[in-house]
Formats: C-alpha cells, sequence, structure tokens
C-alpha cells in the first residue's frame, strides 16, 4: 500500500487541465489546412496525388479540400509546386453539418466548430453516454477514442461517457466505412437508442467511406440516419474528438 502511495506522489498529477489549458500535440501533427490563392493556373498535381479525391476545384477554378475524404497524409501539401495548400496545428475539426467540412480556397481558417448558444436546449450538458460501433473499422480510430478513458484525458470529468448497451446511451458513435456485414447490427443499434437520440461519425472512413469508398463491401452510414457531428480525421487525434464530444454538449437536438 505504501508504495503504491508513494508511486503515485511521484507521478503526481497527470490530467491536463483542458480546455482551459491546450493540449499538447505531438510534431507530426496536421490540423485543419488553409488554402491560399495559387498562381500556378490549371495545375492539378494536389488532386491527382490525394489517393481519396479529397482535393477538387469549384466552377472558378478555386481549390477545395474536403476534410470528410482527406486522410491527412499530407501528399497535396508536400506536391504544390505553389505551397498553397498548408495544414496548420489547429485540433479543432469537427463539424455540425457536411458542408463545414469543405475547406475553400482564401477562406478564413476556422478554429473551432459551431455550437449551439440558445439557453435552454443544452439536454446533454451534466452527461452524455455513447455507444459506440466499430463498423468495419481498422482500429484507429477506436483506439484513440478509447485512449480517452484514460488519466491524461479523464473524458468522464465532462460527464462523458461509454455504455455496454444502447439503451443506456444518449448516442452513437460510428468508426469503420460500415462493412455490409455490419450495416443491419448498426442500424438496429441505433433504433435501440432512446429518443432523442445523438449520431457521430468519427473518422474519415464513417464520414465519406475513405480510402474504401470505391468497394461495393462498403455501403457507408445509411442516409435515414441523421448525423449530428462530423469529426475528420485518420484517426481523428483524441484531442479533436474529445472537443467534439465537447461540443456536443451544447447541440440543440432533435426528437
Amino acid at each position: 500500500m505504501f508504495g503504491i502511495l508513494k508511486e503515485r506522489l511521484h507521478q503526481k498529477y497527470r490530467t491536463l487541465d483542458y480546455p482551459a489549458k491546450e493540449p499538447f500535440l505531438p510534431p507530426h501533427f496536421k490540423g485543419r489546412p488553409s488554402i491560399a490563392p495559387c498562381s500556378a493556373g490549371d495545375c492539378r498535381v494536389c488532386q491527382e496525388v490525394c489517393p481519396t479525391g479529397a482535393v477538387s476545384r469549384d466552377a472558378g477554378g478555386h481549390i477545395l479540400l474536403d476534410l470528410g475524404r482527406c486522410i491527412f497524409c499530407g501528399l497535396c501539401e508536400e506536391s504544390c509546386p505553389e505551397h498553397a495548400i498548408a495544414f496548420s496545428r489547429t485540433y479543432r475539426l469537427a463539424a455540425r453539418t457536411r458542408e463545414e467540412l469543405i475547406v475553400r480556397q482564401g477562406e478564413e481558417n476556422r478554429t473551432e466548430p459551431s455550437r449551439n448558444t440558445t439557453k435552454g436546449r443544452a439536454l446533454f450538458s451534466k452527461s452524455l453516454t455513447f455507444r459506440q460501433v466499430s463498423a468495419g473499422g481498422c482500429a484507429a480510430c477506436e483506439a484513440d477514442t478509447n485512449v480517452l478513458n484514460t488519466l491524461l484525458y479523464d473524458l468522464g470529468r465532462f460527464g462523458i461517457s461509454f455504455a455496454a448497451s444502447p439503451r443506456h446511451a444518449d448516442g452513437l458513435v460510428v468508426t469503420g466505412p460500415v462493412t455490409t456485414a455490419m450495416q443491419r447490427a448498426l442500424v438496429d443499434t441505433y433504433l435501440a437508442l432512446p429518443a432523442p437520440r445523438l449520431l457521430v461519425a468519427l473518422g474519415t472512413c464513417a464520414i465519406s467511406r475513405g480510402l474504401f469508398a470505391d468497394s461495393p463491401e462498403c455501403l457507408g452510414i445509411p442516409d435515414d440516419m441523421k448525423i449530428d457531428l462530423y469529426i475528420p480525421g485518420c484517426p481523428p487525434n483524441p484531442w479533436t474528438i474529445l472537443d467534439g464530444f465537447l461540443s456536443l454538449q451544447q447541440s440543440p437536438v432533435r426528437n
């Protein structure tokens, strides 16, 4: 017992005082990108190197980058002769709508997901419980979600937790591209949640099927399952996931 207490005193307090204190991010971290004006004309190098087709152009020729399809490999940033695409250190990537995941050339970099400010609608502000379903994922998104329960992040101090049964959950967190073998189980789990229910698409695969978008075995989240929060990344950083979850605690809900 005394040995345990001694080791605890030696380790000191490990939980980061988030969000009062900004988190530590690894040197290789790539956050929300910005796209500067490009003078390279009709150059499409960044489009051609993107493995998921996340980089495109609008009718006016301006570069668009879809974070919902982006795996944050950095190939577009490295290949652009004008260095127009630059990934920032901004970890706040979660979005309420699919449209918010589209980064447009010349737009100001958004630093956090849109948050509901209407008083009286914060139904999950004190307690928010999720059921997580791995719908064919590689376990990377699952691992970065599970790590939120460690002492560094201490997810429980925010009143957020995970439940083993959808009957005890407020929302569903989906990871993976939703394979044919998992679609029925996913739908059944979603319908088992009591209303009002929340749905989170976590990771590029859950949002757009990512690298598996062309596979007939990967179906994606059904269109009739309305998504409340998109958390992009391959996988998303744990701080990105936590920031997204916290934004949901102030979100309006649908019956």
